[in-house]
């Protein structure tokens, strides 16, 4: 997969991208990360990115030309979205990043100031905002969806099985997770999980799932109800 950020700050990419599974995935080649500066793109002496906005107002505000031009010297690939990263966009959850995970490129613009000119919603496809509050920069969403999106590709993750345990994959939360020692200040590890009887252990993961979901996250349990309904009804 091909990723290409179009960003302000290039700088602050660098030490995320070099570490942790996100870096061996990139050293591997299962993704690439392009960064693009809309700076190189500005055609006055000093290299202006923003101006005031039309009606007034506090802030300034993204000028159209350089995002532009970045995106537009961009290769582009059979598959391709152009992610802008907004307040005002679809919140980023697991199906998403799921669906994101199937392109062979994905472009991503991140926001600074006070916004961006509206014009550039003619060159996106997609917007997509980390949560219903604001940051200083797009940078930080564009972050956390290249992790999630990159842990998804084949090859990233050792145990591929892993990844559909994980909170969110089934609608619902996960389950808890222990290790030695058995116990620790008293407190003991659950004995099934010692049991070594597989079937029981499955079963006793799914209610503790179910059980954390209802009392940390009773909107994805009321949801998740709703989804198996509907199945049980189709079939």
């Amino acid at each position: 997969m091909q990723i290409d950020v179009i960003t302000l700050f290039p700088d602050f990419f660098s030490s995320p991208l070099s570490c942790g599974l996100l870096g061996k995935a990139l050293n591997k080649g299962i993704a690439s990360v392009n960064l693009v500066n809309p700076r190189d793109f500005t055609t006055d002496k000093h290299h202006q990115v923003d101006d005031e906005p039309y009606g007034g107002g506090v802030g300034m505000v993204l000028k159209p030309e350089p995002i532009f031009a970045a995106v537009e010297s961009l290769p582009i690939l059979e598959s391709r979205e152009v992610v802008l990263l907004s307040p005002q966009g679809q919140t980023m959850d697991q199906p998403l990043l799921r669906e994101l995970a199937n392109f062979e490129q994905l472009v991503l613009i991140c926001g600074h100031y006070e916004g961006i000119d509206e014009r550039v919603q003619n060159i996106v496809t997609r917007e997509v905002s980390l949560g219903d509050f604001v940051l200083t920069c797009g940078e930080i969403p564009a972050l956390a969806l290249i992790n999630g999106v990159i842990r998804l590709l084949p090859g990233t993750v050792g145990k591929v099985e892993s990844l559909y345990a994980d909170s969110f994959e089934d609608g619902l939360l996960d389950y808890p997770h222990y290790t030695r020692p058995a116990v620790f200040r008293g407190w003991e590890v659950p004995p099934v999980l010692r049991s070594g009887n597989h079937k029981k252990i499955a079963q006793w993961r799914k209610e503790k799932q179910l059980e954390v979901t209802k009392k940390k996250r009773p909107d994805l349990m009321e949801k998740y109800y709703l989804e198996l309904k509907n199945k049980n009804e189709k079939s």
